[in-house]
């Protein structure tokens, strides 16, 4: 099975309100938005606020929405 079949099947599952299929999704997906937040904060200015790990979590909770974040 591909990766992307994986990630797509996680989705399907926590969309279903599996808590362990959003937990794995999350883990799946959280190295590669690492490494497209470092890309992408290596061409900003100096002077930010977040750094990469932060730039994640704020993505995170932008895709969860803030108010099903317990």
């Amino acid at each position: 099975m591909r990766a992307e079949e994986d990630v797509t099947g996680l989705l399907v599952a926590s969309t279903l309100g599996d808590a362990s299929a959003r937990d794995a999704l999350w883990s799946a997906v959280y190295e590669e938005l690492r490494r497209m937040a470092h890309r992408e904060l290596r061409h900003e200015r100096g002077d930010q606020m977040l750094g990469t790990t932060g730039l994640v979590h704020e993505a995170y909770l932008k895709l969860v929405g803030l108010d099903r974040v317990e």
